[in-house]
């Protein structure tokens, strides 16, 4: 078994380290990889209802059901929450449920699609075994929060108490949300922020092309996606777009001094300790009221970044966090949309070329608008359709430069499920309601069998 996790880390003693655990995530473009997470919702196939954590058909079986293909338990306490295979990453529970693969590093599209194959696989087989399904949306289209059972993990415990204080839609969030997101490197400071920057201003064109989250306790819900408003109203202290990475001076530093504004919400000391609200920096001077005298670690700040969820997140590397779930095409085809915008030089110019002008009301309107308008939303005087059909066609590009063939085909294959949406100018999400007001006869329930991973 692997323990949950260890404690042992060097102290904090200045912001000079942090600053380091970001810049350390430099690297050259040939070491750049690409590593894709994507979360969905187990669900009991003969009821269509969540499943509890214990039980023949709980999540508890479903991660002991896959230990046949060589993924290890990661225990906390008595309880399985994760589970680990060395080179192939993470599979591990979100607060309702949701299981969330968190991929290995890959240098290819092309690997990411196969570790995406090789893993639903692999669940679909334990699933059959216990009559469970997976469903690929970014938002349970019919469960209320009260159907939702938690995890069994000791920070979820304290995120839900602290989020309706903050917040009131972060119970949400935690329980009824999925969504798909990919991890990108930079080269240097400089090249992190003008990615950062043009990942940011165009997030509202991936929530846009990912929506399909249109449904709340089985009724239309007013947006393509909900997921996305669901965000708006968790916590603005620690979501968003990060205005001032558009300002002059845009560094790690700034993106530290960020963090260290954050509210923390727990440090672990052999079991979580509830410190939501409270102040890194606080801690970092030995006055944090939990521990009093005690410095954190960088295992302590590790944590804390994690805690920060801005539509695109700095770590050592980049995590682009704005798109909803969706089917098995959809979630390569993320990975493949910023892979080819961020890793060719030639791309990324032309992007940042596009988005350079758009000042931050006009991203603000976007960031709102996107969610329920899809496509038909506009920012500087252009329809974001018109915009995402000259988007996809750098990603196009820049996946076709950097020439990673298989099968004679290059990693623009990819994006062919997006360029459907872009030349209809239709969502996931308006697709589903055509068929909820036509097909489906006004039920969401035909979705666990339509969007089923």
């Amino acid at each position: 078994m692997t323990s949950f996790r260890s404690d042992k880390a060097d102290p904090v003693t200045s912001k000079t380290q942090l600053i380091a655990t970001l810049a350390d995530g430099s690297k050259p473009a040939s070491a750049w990889r690409i590593g894709t997470e994507h979360e969905k919702f187990p669900f009991d196939k003969a009821t269509l209802r969540p499943l509890a954590y214990d039980g023949d058909r709980g999540i508890r079986a479903i991660l002991t059901g896959l230990t046949r293909f060589g993924w290890e338990p990661v225990m906390e306490g008595a309880n399985v929450i994760a589970l680990a295979h060395k080179g192939k990453g993470t599979i591990s529970l979100e607060p309702g449920g949701q299981l969330e693969l968190s991929g290995a590093t890959v240098e290819t599209l092309h690997q990411t699609d196969a570790e995406l194959q090789e893993h639903l696989k692999q669940v679909r087989i334990v699933g059959d075994e216990l009559g469970v399904g997976m469903l690929g949306l970014g938002l349970t289209p019919d469960w209320t929060r009260d159907d939702i059972k938690w995890m069994p993990k000791g920070r979820y415990a304290i995120m839900r108490r602290y989020m309706p204080i903050v917040g009131s839609m972060g119970l949400d969030m935690m329980t009824r949300t999925c969504t798909v997101q990919v991890n990108l490197d930079y080269a240097s400071e400089s090249d992190m922020v003008k990615k950062l920057r043009v990942s940011l201003a165009l997030q509202p064109l991936a929530t846009a092309l990912w929506a399909n989250s249109p449904f709340t306790e089985g009724k239309e819900n007013g947006f393509l996606s909900f997921r996305a408003n669901i965000w708006r109203h968790t916590d603005p202290a620690r979501t968003g777009l990060l205005p001032f990475a558009f300002e002059s001076g845009m560094s790690f530093e700034r993106y530290v001094d960020y963090l260290l504004d954050v509210p923390m919400y727990f440090v672990y000391r052999d079991g979580f300790i509830d410190v939501a609200g409270q102040s890194f920096r606080d801690f970092m001077n030995g006055r944090l009221a939990a521990l009093p005298g005690e410095a954190p670690t960088l295992a302590d700040w590790t944590d804390h970044m994690s805690t920060a969820f801005p539509e695109v997140r700095v770590k050592n590397y980049l995590e682009m966090r704005g798109s909803d779930c969706g089917d098995a095409r959809h979630l390569t085809a993320l990975s493949a949309f910023w892979v080819g915008l961020l890793y060719d030089t030639q791309s990324l110019d032309a992007a940042w070329d596009l988005v350079k002008g758009w000042d931050e009301a006009a991203r603000a309107a976007l960031h709102l608008g996107a969610p329920r308008l899809g496509l038909k939303a506009q920012i500087a005087g252009r329809g974001l359709q018109e915009i995402a059909r000259e988007v996809l066609a750098l990603a196009r590009a820049g996946l076709a430069r950097r020439r990673r063939l298989e099968d004679g085909k290059d990693e623009s294959i990819h994006l062919d499920v997006l360029q459907e949406t872009v030349d209809s100018g239709l969502t996931p999400a308006e697709r589903m309601l055509a068929l909820y007001r036509g097909a489906w006869r006004g039920d969401v329930r035909p979705a666990y069998t339509a969007y089923r991973l």
